[in-house]
C-alpha cells in the first residue's frame, strides 16, 4: 500500500538551500557586530528584501510570495541557524499582519499588506503592557470613540522591532464593562500624532532587534482602521498565537540548529590527549541527544505548520491551539538545552565571544518567554487535553 512521504515537499527543500545560502553569505557575517552594537541591521533587512524573504507569508494578491505557513516556518529557521534577531523581521512582520489575515476588511487588507510585501515598511504586533503581560486580558490602553475616529491612549511592553516597524497592530478596550470582549485592535501607523518609543530594552539576547514601548498619547485614527468588528480584538489576538507561535518554535530550531552545527564541526577539529575530542563517547553523547532533541521539535513544529496552513484557508484545525502550544514549547526548551550544551563541548572557548555559541545560547532564552511563556504554554496544553 503507497501513501504519501510524510516529508516537505521538494519546494520546501530548494527553499531551504536558497535561505540558506543568503543566509551564509549576506546574514551570518553580520551577526555577532549586531549583538555587540545593538542596532538593527538594515543591510540584511535589504538583503531580506531583496531576495523576497522578509515576509513570504503575505499572499499573493497583495503582491506577496502567497508562501505558505511550512515555507514561512523554514525561511524563519535557515535566518535563524545564522542570526535570531535578523530572523525576527519575517517572524515580527507575520505577527503583526497575521490579525490582518485573520479578521480585517479587504481595504485593510490591501492598504497594509502591499507596503510590507513591497518591503516599504514592517509590522510589529502590541499586545502586553507593563501590568499586562501573561494576563493580557488586564490591559488598560483605551481606545474611546469620538466622532468617526477614535482616540488611543495607554502604553505597549516588549514591543519587538518598535520604532523599526511603519505599522503595529494594537489591542484596545472599547467596552471597559465587557471584560475580554470589550477589547478591539487597530492599525496604528509610526507617523500618527502621538506616537512615540520608549528607550530601547537592554536585553540578554536577540540585541540586534530593537524592543521598546510603544506610547500612545491622544492617538487619533479613523474608524476604519479597526481590525474586524468591536469587542472581536482579544478572540483575533489569542487565533493570532495560535498561528504565529510556530514561528517562534522556527527560530528556536534555528537557533538550537546553528549551535550544533557550530559544536560538530568543532570537537571534530579540537584535540586533547592526542586526538579528537569527537572520538570520546561522553561527547558522542551529548551531541546524540542534542541532535535527537532538535529533530523531535522540528518534526512537531512542522506538523504543526501543516495544520496552521488548513486553518488559514478555512479548514477548522480543532488541535492547533495545542499542537502550537506545544511545539513552541519543545522547541524552546530544547534550543536552550542544545545551546548550553554547546557551549559547554567548545570548553572555556564556548564561554567567549570569539565563538558564536555563547550568542546562541542568550539569543535562545527568550523564545522560552515570548509569545506566551512556557509555563502559560503548559496550561493552554492542559486546557486543552481536559476540554
Amino acid at each position: 500500500m503507497s501513501f504519501p512521504l510524510y516529508a516537505p515537499a521538494e519546494e520546501h527543500d530548494m527553499l531551504r538551500d536558497t535561505v540558506r545560502a543568503l543566509a551564509d553569505e549576506k546574514i551570518a557575517p553580520h551577526a555577532a557586530e549586531a549583538d555587540e552594537t545593538e542596532e538593527f541591521s538594515w543591510d540584511v533587512y535589504k538583503a531580506l528584501v531583496a531576495s523576497d524573504l522578509h515576509a513570504v507569508h503575505v499572499p499573493e494578491q497583495y503582491g506577496g510570495a502567497g508562501a505558505d505557513a511550512l515555507a514561512t516556518v523554514i525561511v524563519i529557521e535557515e535566518v535563524a541557524r545564522a542570526c535570531a534577531s535578523s530572523s525576527l523581521i519575517p517572524a515580527v512582520n507575520k505577527l503583526g499582519t497575521v490579525p490582518l489575515l485573520l479578521s480585517a476588511s479587504e481595504d485593510l487588507k490591501s492598504r497594509y499588506l502591499a507596503p510590507v510585501a513591497r518591503g516599504e515598511a514592517m509590522f510589529s504586533y502590541a499586545l502586553s503592557e507593563p501590568e499586562a503581560g501573561s494576563d493580557a486580558a488586564a490591559m488598560k490602553t483605551r481606545a474611546v470613540a469620538d466622532g468617526d475616529g477614535y482616540v488611543l491612549n495607554g502604553t505597549k511592553m516588549w514591543i519587538t522591532n518598535a520604532g523599526v516597524s511603519e505599522y503595529y497592530t494594537v489591542m484596545a478596550v472599547t467596552d471597559p464593562s465587557a471584560g475580554a470582549r470589550g477589547i478591539s485592535a487597530f492599525v496604528i501607523e509610526k507617523s500618527d500624532e502621538g506616537v512615540s518609543f520608549g528607550p530601547k530594552e537592554k536585553k540578554l539576547g536577540i540585541k540586534g532587534s530593537p524592543t521598546r514601548q510603544v506610547i500612545l498619547d491622544n492617538v487619533r485614527i479613523p474608524a476604519n482602521r479597526m481590525i474586524g468588528a468591536p469587542g472581536s480584538g482579544f478572540k483575533t489576538a489569542l487565533a493570532t498565537l495560535d498561528h504565529t507561535r510556530i514561528t517562534i518554535a522556527a527560530q528556536a530550531l534555528g537557533i538550537a540548529q546553528g549551535a550544533l552545527d557550530y559544536a560538530i564541526g568543532y570537537v571534530k577539529q579540537r584535540k586533547q590527549f592526542g586526538r579528537p575530542v569527537a572520538d570520546f563517547q561522553g561527547l558522542q553523547f551529548m551531541l546524540a541527544d542534542m541532535a535527537m532533541k532538535l529533530e523531535a521539535a522540528r518534526q512537531l513544529t512542522y506538523h504543526a505548520a501543516a495544520k496552521s496552513e488548513r486553518a488559514m484557508h478555512g479548514e477548522p484545525q480543532k488541535n492547533l491551539t495545542f499542537l502550537s502550544s506545544a511545539a513552541k514549547c519543545a522547541a524552546s526548551d530544547a534550543a536552550m538545552e542544545i545551546t548550553t550544551d554547546a557551549v559547554q563541548l567548545l570548553g572555556g572557548y564556548g564561554y567567549t565571544k570569539d565563538f558564536p555559541v555563547e550568542r546562541m545560547m542568550r539569543d535562545a532564552k527568550i523564545t522560552q518567554i515570548y509569545e506566551g511563556t512556557n509555563q502559560i504554554q503548559r496550561m493552554v496544553m492542559a486546557r486543552q487535553l481536559l476540554k
